[in-house]
Parts: C-alpha cells; structure tokens; sequence
C-alpha cells in the first residue's frame, strides 16, 4: 500500500501489519513478535516497530497478529447467561489472572446464537485463542477440541481433559443449613433447578439438617429448566402449595431467590417476620440495600482467579492430569433471615 507524505497509508485505509513491517524495514512476523512482547526481539528492531507504530497510527486485530505469529494470547469464556450476575465477579478474577500475562478475554452466551445453529466454540476456533473457559455446566454439543487447553469454571460435571474449578456447594448448602437451624427454624424448603450446582447444595442442606439431631425436616420443589427468577416465584408457590408450614427458604442462587421474594410477597407473606430466605452467589444484587438478601458467598472472584492460573498451567503443559479445585464457601447473612 503507497504510504502518503505524512506516514500513513494513502487513501484513508487503516494501517495493517504489513505496513509497519515495510515502514520498520523488518518481516510481518517480526512485528507480531513485537506486539506480543516476545524477549527475542533485539532493542534496535522493537525500537524500529514500535517507531512505525505510533507514526502509523496502527491498531493491530487479534485476527491479524494471530495469522502472522504463533500466539493470539487470546482466551474464549462461554457463559450460561449473560443474565446471571454472578457472572460479573467470575469475569473480573479470570481478568485479574490473565492480564498480567498479555491475555485478553473474548466472551460468548452460549444459548445468544442457538437460533442460527451456531457454537460459541467455532467462532473462538476461528480466532486462534489460546484456551478456552466454560463458565458454568458444560454440555457436551460444545464440542472443544481434544487439543485445545480447557478449564470448567463454576461447574461440577468432569471432562476427562479440563480442570475443574469451582465452589464446595454441598459445604455452601450446610452452611445455610447452621445458619437457619442456628435461627430456630424446624421446617425448611429448597427451591432450586434441575442442575449439578443445585442438587448438591440441597444435597448438603438436608445432609446437615438430618444430622443435627434437632427435629427439623426439608422440603422440596425443584422445577426443569435454568434457576431464573421466573423459575423461583414458581418454585416457591409449588413449595407452599404442598407445605404451607415452611418458616424458610433456601433458594439454589440469588436469582431464584428474588423470585421466591416476589412470591411469598403475592401471598401476602413477610419476610423475614413469617418466612426467611437464604440465596447463593452473593451477588451484587443481594448486597443493595432495598433487597438485602442473606446468601451464601461462593466467592466467584475467587473461583476466576483460580480458573485464570489454571488455564495458564495447562496451555503450559497440556498433558498434566485434570485436577479438581473446590473453593469454601462463606455466609454473608442480611436482613432477609430472622430468628424464627
């Protein structure tokens, strides 16, 4: 492309990778070593780059330095929902771990393109990225490579290949166990979804209950479909439909937590005077101070952090055995619990 008087490209068109290598008189695979602050780069060559660069006014794409180097330093993160804002603190941990080494995060909702028979996957393949992230239950029409580095960040279901890091739900489930029965409460109902996260958090709810000793009992509704709010307010009617007498509800995340608010107050219920609730997650949401919703902290920032290192150990060695990581959980208690 004929370079005007002033440096950059004539016509108006933006810089591309083979004019800075023209401009700085080195190969294009020279400027992607540069862009990705690779040590083998002499002083006098990055110097050069870096001049015809800034004179360029030159933006390198992802696309563009993966084509003309062996590594984007890019990571795909496919999400559950883009909805859930538990989400929010995963994303700022895998963020926190990756940046210091030059990665940057691309992210997908894995349901947003079904109606056009796409996968998230295919597009990050396209896109050269290092690794890949699945942020909550992974399902096996991903279809992830055999060779591509792999980490489940949130969920509990194992591939073989992928390190697993997530939160201890079934410990998360006893501690919200303690700390009803600690509030005199002797009929408790779950409200959750059919999913691994929800199974074993009321798995560890009725663990610790049956093993207290103290008399209490758990009852169910456990509804098809994701843990939405919607999935809550319906949950919570079918729970009192068929036992009026509950004084708590746990809830399987905070979303589903709102709904069950929004259902016990249709029924003209208070909370926490006639019925406490107890969420999981400890999202934003919960800690505003118009909900203020007691909820059981699976510390997700922690969980991405976590995920972030291990993704870079496996792209390190990608034959290491998959190992498992369970992160404790911790009760951050709100006004939506009371002494019964």
């Amino acid at each position: 492309m004929p370079i005007m008087g002033d440096g950059k490209p004539a016509g108006g068109k933006p810089a591309t990778i083979y004019d800075v290598a023209a401009r700085a008189g080195v190969s294009k695979s020279l400027v992607s070593l540069v862009l990705q602050r690779s040590p083998r780069v002499s002083d006098q060559r990055r110097t050069a780059v870096l001049q015809a660069i800034q004179e360029l006014d030159y933006r390198p794409s992802t696309a563009a330095v993966a084509l003309a180097g062996t590594r984007s330093r890019t990571i795909g993160v496919v999400l559950d929902d883009f909805r859930n804002q538990w989400f929010v603190d995963l994303l700022t941990g895998l963020r926190e771990s990756l940046q210091d080494q030059g990665h940057r995060l691309v992210v997908a909702d894995r349901f947003l393109n079904t109606g056009l028979d796409a996968s998230p996957v295919e597009g990050f393949l396209s896109m050269r990225v290092e690794g890949i992230v699945i942020a909550g239950e992974p399902e096996t029409d991903l279809a992830v490579p055999a060779s591509m580095p792999l980490v489940i960040a949130g969920g509990r279901v194992a591939i073989p290949r992928a390190d697993t890091v997530a939160n201890d739900d079934r410990t998360g489930g006893a501690i919200a166990a303690d700390h009803l029965l600690d509030l005199g409460h002797t009929r408790i109902g779950f409200v959750g979804a059919r999913s691994a996260a929800s199974d074993e958090r009321r798995t560890g709810l009725e663990a610790r209950v049956a093993s207290a000793g103290s008399g209490a009992s758990v009852v169910s509704a456990v509804l098809p479909g994701e843990p939405t709010e919607d999935a809550g307010v319906r949950a919570v009617g079918v729970l009192l439909d068929e036992h009026p007498d509950v004084t708590a509800v746990f809830a399987a995340n905070d979303v589903m937590a709102l709904g069950a608010l929004s259902g016990l107050a249709e029924r003209g219920l208070r909370v926490p005077e006639d019925v406490s609730v107890i969420g999981y997650d400890d999202t934003p949401v919960a800690a505003t101070r118009y909900v203020g919703l007691t909820s059981i902290d699976d510390r997700s920032v922690e969980i991405g952090r976590g995920a972030g290192e291990r993704l870079l150990a496996r792209i390190a060695d990608p034959d290491a055995p998959a190992r498992e990581i369970l992160v404790e959980p911790r009760l951050v208690a709100r006004r939506t619990t009371a002494r019964r």
